[in-house]
């Protein structure tokens, strides 16, 4: 893959050692040619955050990425009894509560594993250790795509046998065994926390669509809806029986995309037929073989089908009986605005939103799909982050984990960008800046957190903040003006917290 990587030049930063932190454990930067650096690993060793705890009371610490080079940079300050003159003010109202987060992660997909086995076991081994181990960002909320995306080096289903309704012939695949379930377990064996996990499938078996295709625009033939319910059924218990418990479910990945020419995996629901297919036979059999334990999210598709895509499932109660939550992607939010997270919310408040799919460099042709050291990528998550929470979204799961140099494999030639980038070839892989964006979320917004009330007085100051289940206080704040700024965070408790942070970073603040 060398040849395709563009020129590139080393530089030196002045990156802050860390107290807890042995020379190894800090970012070996590299530039390419966007406007901030990777952080570049490989079998001899990886920077890692490793384990920041709130400071002692009358303390607060600052952990700072920024576009001029630092990574998880950690200072601790003393409390001030005074605004500082002239800053720039965040205010919070730890008394105002909204939803509890469950989570943030990414996806096992096939190309996540097929590019994690193209490292030597030791560089593999620090992949999984940057995203789910506690020296990492702790990744707990995991999507796994149901047989293959087109993430993957073909399309396929569990059971490729034409007209097999019975489902004999279904089996898992060599996908499933070599680069899903062995990181899944591996994963686990990492994180001090519970890992959830969700399934999506992207389309049935093609001979239960009306095109007979994999991709392009069709539905599941009405007959096939009991035997495609069962398909499900067997995908979650083969996947347990192998030691990946489930936590939830969406029924269908990006419904309404296969209502057009679509260039990979898909399978068209109208909201209709979805509610149809969820009260009568998807939701019923699951609750049969024991799986209503499952949460079940609908829609798994951009925020321009909401609120009216869920409407007529959350309006029916037979339906919204098998359903737990709305699963939002990214794609749309650069056009459609967040009110109608708001209004899906309010829908049905006993329900929570999470956002399950989001990637860099899809919509961009050819080599500008990945985006080696692009710090305006990770300020964008950091702001849409940002934003989806302060508007109900309970977490955030990425997509891929882990692609080549090329933004793949994809056997759609759909390249796409991701916080780890591997050169199989050099033996290395590479942090880009959207990987510690992502870390400031989800290394310290812990499952269990409530978010509470935060705003600024300047518009490129940005925040979200938290009440954190131990009790101490979580504030995330990005800063995407050109220049520093002195801060100054009100809690209303009549202590400050007063400091300056630099140009274009994201900081997390732990108090």
């Amino acid at each position: 893959m060398a040849q395709h990587l563009p020129v590139m030049k080393t530089v030196v930063l002045a990156l802050v050692l860390l107290g807890y932190a042995s020379a190894q454990d800090e970012c070996n930067p590299r530039q390419f040619e966007y406007d901030s650096v990777v952080c570049v690993c490989d079998a001899s060793g990886c920077d890692q955050p490793g384990i920041i705890n709130f400071p002692e009371e009358g303390s607060f610490t600052v952990v700072t990425s920024s576009r001029d080079g630092l990574r998880f940079n950690v200072e601790t300050f003393p409390v001030s009894s005074e605004v500082s003159s002239g800053a720039v003010v965040v205010t919070l109202n730890r008394q105002d509560t909204f939803q509890t987060m469950i989570g943030f992660g990414g996806a096992f997909t096939d190309a996540t594993g097929l590019n994690l086995l193209t490292l030597p076991s030791e560089a593999q081994d620090l992949v999984l250790r940057a995203y789910f181990a506690p020296e990492g960002i702790g990744y707990n909320l995991c999507r796994i795509p149901i047989a293959g995306s087109d993430c993957s080096t073909r399309p396929y289903s569990y059971d490729d046998v034409e007209g097999d309704v019975d489902l004999e012939h279904w089996s898992l695949t060599d996908e499933d065994y070599n680069y899903k379930i062995p990181l899944i377990l591996k994963a686990k064996e990492l994180s001090q926390q519970e890992i959830k996990l969700f399934g999506s499938p992207w389309s049935p078996p093609s001979w239960m669509k009306t095109n007979g295709m994999f991709n392009g625009s069709g539905t599941l033939l009405t007959e096939m809806w009991q035997p495609w319910s069962n398909y499900i059924v067997k995908f979650v218990e083969a996947y347990e029986a192998e030691g990946a418990e489930l936590w939830g479910l969406t029924p269908q990945n990006e419904p309404l995309s296969g209502f057009q020419d679509w260039g990979w995996n898909t399978c068209g629901w109208t909201a209709e037929d979805m509610r149809d297919w969820l009260k009568t036979t998807l939701g019923p059999t699951l609750e049969a073989a024991g799986m209503r334990r499952l949460k079940m999210m609908v829609d798994d598709f951009n925020r321009d089908t909401l609120p009216d895509y869920v409407q007529p499932m959350l309006e029916d109660p037979e339906c919204a009986q098998y359903i737990d939550g709305t699963a939002v992607h990214w794609y749309s939010d650069r056009y459609v605005g967040p009110d109608v997270l708001d209004q899906t919310q309010a829908l049905d408040p006993d329900k929570f939103l999470l956002y399950t799919e989001a990637c860099q460099g899809y919509d961009v042709e050819g080599s500008l799909s990945v985006m080696l050291g692009s710090w305006a990528r990770a300020e964008e998550y950091a702001h849409f982050v940002t934003q989806a929470v302060n508007h109900h979204s309970t977490g955030w799961v990425d997509w891929n984990m882990a692609l080549d140099t090329l933004g793949g494999p994809n056997w759609a030639n759909n390249f796409l960008d991701a916080p780890i980038i591997v050169n199989a070839e050099a033996g290395e892989f590479y942090k880009q800046p959207m990987f510690y964006a992502l870390g400031h979320f989800s290394k310290f917004v812990l499952p269990g957190a409530e978010r509470i009330t935060s705003s600024t007085t300047q518009t490129t100051l940005e925040s979200v903040a938290f009440n954190d289940p131990s009790g101490r206080g979580v504030v995330v704040l990005l800063n995407t003006g050109d220049g520093g700024i002195d801060v100054s965070v009100d809690d209303g408790s009549g202590s400050y917290l007063n400091y300056n942070m630099p140009a274009k970073s994201i900081q997390t603040i732990l108090y």
